[in-house]
């Protein structure tokens, strides 16, 4: 499954969460970190300023399409340059960089309503980016939670009634900090509502999955993400859209097929990513048993 690599890119260096004020998601976004070290998420009072300097974005100024996000695509412009010794067409050098926000910064909000059913509200004035060593700063004032969680009667708590009314508000977190993101990108990647929502679609998908794995809690997010993404949630496009195939042992694969195209065949044609509509059965079978053989 793609992760924020786009499965062949250069993935960011490992980074170690740093201590922050506890919060409602702490002990999630913790657990993320050390499950996926190439991901560091530090909490921000409602006081402290966001880290600035070489190598952050603030993901509102990404969100205005001007000088800030040609400075971060600059990154991914050089990077593909080195790796494959040519140049992107500017639209997928754009897709790489908004994929390379969206799958982490979709993990602020899935993660958490994952392991401890809460959901954080998260602004794009609320989270800072630091790709190269995988780092996000974040400021998590309100979240969503169920009747019955300890943390309903916390500052900040909105309680729902229950599991999909719970669902609806991942589904209202990810579309508000998603939104502003995909409007400042969009007109880069010359994509406009369907595909960039069918590419939200994914980096929901296919970030949790990717984390559920190295929990040991796959199958669960499994279900959990076809509830959450059926099919008939605007402005989503698509769904979690699982499926299985079977292994050379007889073991069952999951897979599903990408609502949106990553575009990464534009540079290398026979190198398609796990979950790509071009990628035939056969090669997604071969392709996870080198995965687990590695």
């Amino acid at each position: 499954m793609p992760v924020p690599t786009l499965s062949a890119e250069a993935a960011p260096a490992a980074a170690t969460a740093a201590p922050g004020p506890a919060s409602p998601v702490a002990d999630a976004y913790a657990r993320l970190s050390e499950v996926f070290p190439a991901l560091g998420v530090t909490e921000l009072a409602a006081d402290e300023a966001a880290p600035r300097g070489p190598g952050w974005a603030a993901a509102a100024r990404l969100a205005e399409g001007g000088p800030d996000l040609d400075a971060f695509l600059a990154w991914d412009e050089a990077q593909v340059v080195r790796d494959y010794g040519t140049r992107g067409r500017p639209d997928v050098v754009a897709g790489f960089g908004l994929h390379r926000y969206a799958w982490p910064a979709c993990l602020l909000i899935t993660v958490p309503w994952f392991l401890t059913r809460r959901v954080p509200r998260l602004t794009v004035d609320d989270v800072t980016f630091e790709r190269e060593q995988g780092r996000m700063a974040v400021r998590v004032t309100t979240f969503a939670c169920l009747p019955d969680d300890p943390a309903a009667t916390l500052p900040g708590a909105r309680v729902v009634p229950d599991e999909e009314a719970l669902r609806a508000e991942v589904r209202a977190a990810v579309a508000e900090h998603l939104e502003p993101l995909l409007d400042g990108f969009g007109p880069r990647m010359r994509r406009r509502g369907r595909a960039l929502w069918g590419m939200a679609t994914d980096e929901v998908t296919e970030g949790l999955w990717y984390v559920a794995r190295l929990l040991g809690e796959e199958g669960r997010a499994l279900r959990e993400l076809e509830l959450l993404l059926p099919g008939s949630t605007g402005p989503y496009a698509g769904s979690a859209g699982f499926r299985e195939l079977t292994g050379a042992d007889g073991e069952p694969l999951p897979t599903r097929d990408r609502v949106s195209c990553c575009l990464f065949y534009t540079l290398r044609p026979a190198d398609t990513c796990l979950t790509c509509p071009r990628t035939c059965d056969a090669d997604r079978i071969a392709k996870s048993a080198a995965a687990q053989a590695s």
